[in-house]
């Protein structure tokens, strides 16, 4: 895409970025609406070179003169005129409205999963961190573009789809985990950079061994319980090779099958996120199919994350629940119609999100999808439905159209 460079003077502590910033390749560096939170963050964003979409560049333009302008009526000092920059605010919202920034949002996951396909299953010593970091934050454009969207693409992956499992995954649990810290307001801002690429990359010491045991239909041999049981250390000493340095994103990794329960507060920032991390795994494993063992409903895999090893209400997996809901889009449903519906967006109640029918109450296919109403008597939920229990080809385009 043509892209415009960018003032750095622009970039301000504290202040939402205006526009997305690129590298001069047009790859995304950070995303609409970020806060900088540290000079040492604005001075690394310098060096890379900033720049910004062509398109964004004359509402840019436009936004300073607005400024300038205003100044110039406050009779303020030239001095301070000189060095005008635009807030974020002058130039429109942080955040566009849901689906309107993604025109395909299926195409632009599916080339996410390809990059990130390629990077998790062959990493290389060349700009691994950068890498990671760059494909984190076009997952999160994506994400902060439509949630809704993206979780009914990846979980409609997850549950249909064992040949990309691994990577399906770790996307999954990344924006599993964005979400849901986003209802841990106690947790500092900068946790979350660390805290979605400890989970993008938790399993990179197993990841072909994960795509081949969705497939295999045998039980564990000792070499492969082995790589399981050490695959989080390892993974930790493979990426510090790789030239990680953040330890807050290395330590997660370390300890996500090994952060006790109990209250977050109580144990140190690593451990939290660890914790966090491990309560997504287990809902994002409950709904994926294995050669072995069918997925759980949605509503069963929501009682894993938010249960604990003590069958106590874990507070990580309450996050997940309050972010997700206990349907979230991409599973299935059964309506008091007794039609079988796919959720595709989250409702305002937990147990009201917007569905489309696709078994009639009969149990035929419906030729067309069929949005119903979950507040309106006779089409209420009355539970989950597991994944094999659908035998409908689902047209994802079409359903990314009616929600």
């Amino acid at each position: 895409m043509p892209v415009i460079q960018f003032p750095a003077t622009a970039l301000r502590l504290g202040h939402p970025v205006p526009f997305a910033l690129r590298d001069k390749s047009g790859h995304l560096l950070i995303p609409r609406g970020t806060v900088l939170e540290s000079e040492a963050q604005r001075l690394q964003l310098i060096e890379r070179g900033l720049y910004i979409d062509e398109v964004d560049s004359g509402q840019f333009k436009k936004a300073l003169a607005g400024k300038v302008d205003s100044m110039l009526r406050q009779n303020m000092l030239l001095g301070q005129i000189a060095q005008a920059q635009p807030d974020a605010s002058d130039c429109g919202p942080t955040t566009a409205p849901p689906t309107k920034r993604v025109g395909d949002p299926i195409g632009a996951w599916n080339g996410l999963l390809l990059r990130a396909s390629s990077l998790l299953h062959e990493p290389t010593q060349t700009d691994f961190d950068s890498r990671i970091q760059r494909l984190d934050l076009e997952a999160l454009e994506l994400l902060d573009a439509d949630p809704d969207a993206a979780l009914l693409m990846l979980i409609h992956s997850t549950t249909s789809d064992v040949h990309q499992y691994s990577v399906t995954h770790a996307l999954l649990v990344a924006a599993v985990c964005e979400l849901a810290a986003r209802h841990l307001q106690v947790w500092p801002a900068d946790w979350r950079a660390s805290l979605r690429r400890a989970a993008l990359t938790m399993n990179i010491a197993m990841t072909t061994l994960q795509d081949h045991l969705a497939k295999q239909d045998a039980p564990l041999n000792p070499r492969q319980r082995d790589v399981i049981d050490h695959h989080a250390e390892r993974a930790a000493t493979q990426m510090r090779a790789l030239g990680v340095s953040d330890e807050l994103w290395l330590h997660a990794v370390e300890h996500h099958h090994a952060s006790p329960p109990g209250p977050l507060a109580q144990l140190p920032a690593m451990l939290q996120l660890a914790r966090l991390i491990q309560r997504a795994d287990i809902f994002a494993a409950r709904l994926s199919p294995r050669k072995l063992r069918q997925a759980l409903p949605a509503t069963a895999a929501a009682k894993a994350a938010y249960l604990d090893e003590n069958k106590q209400a874990d507070e990580a997996g309450a996050a997940i629940i309050k972010a997700l809901g206990i349907y979230p889009p991409g599973s299935y449903v059964r309506l008091a119609s007794s039609e079988v519906a796919v959720v595709l967006r989250r409702g305002r109640r937990a147990n009201e999100p917007r569905v489309a029918s696709i078994v009639s109450r009969t149990g035929t296919p419906l030729g067309e999808p069929a949005v119903r109403d979950t507040r309106i008597k006779g089409h209420e939920i009355t539970g989950g439905v597991a994944p094999h229990e659908v035998m409908v080809r689902i047209n994802l385009e079409r359903l990314i159209q009616l929600s």
